[in-house]
């Protein structure tokens, strides 16, 4: 279908659909919104950005059969704002319908979960934990739904949440539909999919979306300076309309908030430590503007959709170096363009190289007296001249590995073996 006025859908729906503003179906909806109508349970693969998630409300709601009074199908989301961003998008979907749709997440009173379910909802959205626990306290009745999405499945893996999915999954139908969307597919999820479908379609789109489409990616040497203060050389020589900084742990996320505040930099902060209240209020501060810039670990860079990101800088690097991409999709959406900024230290060069195998085209640039200035290319070991590679030769007889090892260790090593060959570069010089 090239439009979606050539599907058959409810006429509730088309309007509702034509009020969105959508015309045709993007690559992932024209590929999923057909086996969802048909009822055949499917894997989908695409970027944010894509569509992904009308491409399974649509065809659920337009499958919705109000005429009876049971729990038809149940969404999964990983976190609180994903899944409040999904049953934002249902209700505009289902809002000049008789469908009956619930919203449980944790962080919420549970009796109050509870009594929003005597209504019967025909749909429910929520997050595994809470509709685990509806499940099992008889207020949901998952056994007879036959629809199961789960979306971004490989972060509600990362977070332990499966279990939980599992729990309530296996009181559904025998004859369960699931529809799993996931930007990756880890091996150790590929169990729980086998355990429920069987046989699946795999719709892969978008794998190798242009990362150079209007985005900018600065690589920033952090050259043995505090972090802390080169990250603030590079706040001051960009005027963002709203940036995320990103660090790998909570931990980190409170301390550099912390430590931006006391230098007069206003910020908000990102992270699962927030509580719901606290969580809510931060998304409204961060939608109304109070902020320019926002310190989040990387549950910010899976689907939580804070609209006008201009720059992402990357204060930490991701542990998985998949990551960098979801970060970086933060920015440059919707044909605007974005600055995506990397700080690193000689030690991560191995991770900077995988990065740019992905296909990231990284500008080296420094801020000096608050001015962008680019740097030479980082060479290659096969471009260096042969007074680098003595060099090199040398710092390793010179630095051995210890004999007992440290946590940390590599780290340390790194930044010894680089004071040596700047040592010797600067004695060869004088030479």
């Amino acid at each position: 279908m090239s439009r979606y006025t050539d599907y058959q859908f409810n006429p509730f729906l088309r309007d509702a659909i034509e009020e969105l503003g959508f015309t045709s179906p993007t690559p992932i909806q024209k590929e999923m919104i057909p086996l969802i109508l048909k009822g055949t349970s499917a894997i989908g693969q695409a970027h944010t950005g894509t569509g992904k998630s009308h491409s399974f409300l649509i065809p659920i709601v337009q499958r919705i059969d109000t005429k009876q009074d049971d729990v038809q199908a149940v969404i999964t989301a990983p976190t609180r704002e994903l899944a409040i961003q999904l049953f934002d998008e249902l209700k505009k979907l289902t809002e000049k319908s008789e469908i009956r749709t619930s919203l449980l997440i944790g962080g919420t009173d549970k009796k109050r979960s509870a009594d929003k379910l005597k209504s019967n909802p025909h749909l429910v959205v929520g997050t595994p934990g809470r509709i685990r626990d509806m499940a099992e306290n008889g207020a949901l009745s998952v056994h007879t739904a036959r629809i199961l999405v789960i979306d971004e499945a490989d972060l509600a893996f990362d977070m332990g949440f499966i279990e939980d999915i599992d729990q309530f999954a296996s009181k559904m139908p025998g004859d369960l539909e699931m529809y799993v969307f996931s930007a990756t597919i880890p091996e150790k999820l590929k169990p729980f999919l086998a355990k429920y479908m069987d046989s699946p379609v795999h719709i892969q789109l978008g794998t190798k979306k242009p990362l150079t489409e209007n985005m900018h990616y600065s690589l920033v040497p952090v050259r043995g300076m505090d972090r802390r203060k080169k990250l603030v050389q590079v706040i001051g020589a960009v005027n963002p309309y709203l940036a995320i900084i990103f660090t790998n742990t909570k931990q980190n996320a409170d301390e550099l908030a912390g430590y931006l505040a006391a230098q007069g930099i206003k910020t908000g902060k990102l992270h699962g430590d927030l509580n719901a209240r606290e969580r809510t209020r931060m998304m409204k501060q961060i939608r109304d503007l109070e902020y320019q810039f926002i310190v989040a670990t990387d549950l910010a860079a899976r689907g939580i959709d804070i609209p006008g990101v201009s720059h992402v800088i990357n204060y930490e690097l991701p542990e998985d170096l998949e990551f960098y991409i979801h970060r970086v999709g933060r920015t440059a959406r919707a044909g605007l363009k974005g600055t995506a900024i990397t700080l690193f230290d000689p030690s991560e060069d191995d991770a900077i190289v995988k990065i740019e195998k992905m296909g990231v085209p990284f500008v080296h640039e420094d801020v000096k007296n608050g001015e962008w200035v680019q740097l030479k290319e980082r060479h290659s070991r096969k471009n260096r001249p042969k007074e680098q590679d003595d060099i090199d030769k040398k710092a390793a007889a010179m630095i051995k590995k210890p004999a007992k090892v440290k946590p940390g260790y590599k780290k340390k090593r790194a930044q010894e073996v680089e004071r040596f060959k700047k040592r010797e570069r600067r004695l060869n010089k004088k030479k």
